[in-house]
């Protein structure tokens, strides 16, 4: 079936698509139905992992999943693409090596390993603790998290990470460690191809420093009226 004339619609959800109490408005709802009901694809991008979203997502249908800033890319359920971090039980242990007070987390197979109290950032989320982080040897992580207090707190992290990792800062209190590949925008490229969607036709939408490279990699980006600045820039 030939899709390069339908388009793709992408939205954050903390900030953007849900409400400060996490639901998502009937009006909201009843645009996306009418949107999808046209053949139009409704796609989420989101730092969250695929169980949070769930919970979220339980009222609105979509088409795709770009979860862990796109680390992690699902076609309704079934995994398609991704980009992970390798060796994340060597990177826990050299940044514990260096700051052992650090609160640190670590996303894999969809579940949370944290050394201290996750809850208190993600209430509801569920995670197992663990302060050696010896349950990451062998596999691959979508991301690690480190609680920070600003962004130069932030930049201190950036020396002790191998080449293909980044961090960028989220929410002004963690910072999200990540393969350099796993972007939203890079999820959205993925997506693209596989659905055979011209890229012009590609809207999305976000608020927080994470969205910017898909709002300016997109045909039209849109920074909602509550976006941080930076992304309003």
């Amino acid at each position: 079936m030939n899709t390069q004339h339908k388009k793709m619609v992408v939205t954050d959800l903390d900030g953007t698509l849900l409400r400060n109490d996490k639901t998502i408005s009937d009006y909201s709802l009843h645009i996306i139905n009418q949107f999808r009901k046209r053949g139009n694809l409704f796609v989420i991008a989101t730092a969250r992992p695929v169980r949070a979203v769930k919970n979220f997502m339980v009222r609105c249908e979509f088409d795709a999943g770009i979860y862990h800033n796109g680390a992690l890319i699902c076609d309704k359920d079934s995994k398609i693409g991704g980009f992970g971090i390798k060796d994340p039980y060597v990177v826990s242990r050299k940044i514990l090596s260096v700051f052992p007070d650090v609160c640190l987390a670590v996303e894999s197979d969809d579940v949370l390993y944290a050394n201290f109290d996750a809850e208190r950032l993600w209430p509801g989320n569920g995670f197992v603790y663990s302060d050696s982080f010896t349950e990451l040897k062998g596999k691959t992580a979508d991301k690690m998290i480190v609680e920070i207090s600003s962004f130069d707190d932030m930049e201190r992290y950036k020396e002790l990470l191998p080449d293909d990792l980044y961090i960028q800062m989220s929410e002004n209190k963690i910072g999200m460690i990540m393969s350099k590949m796993a972007t939203k925008l890079n999820g959205i490229k993925l997506l693209s191809e596989l659905y055979r969607i011209d890229p012009d036709n590609i809207i999305s939408f976000g608020d927080d420093y994470n969205d910017i490279d898909m709002l300016r990699g997109c045909a039209k980006g849109i920074a909602v009226e509550n976006a941080l600045e930076p992304v309003k820039d």
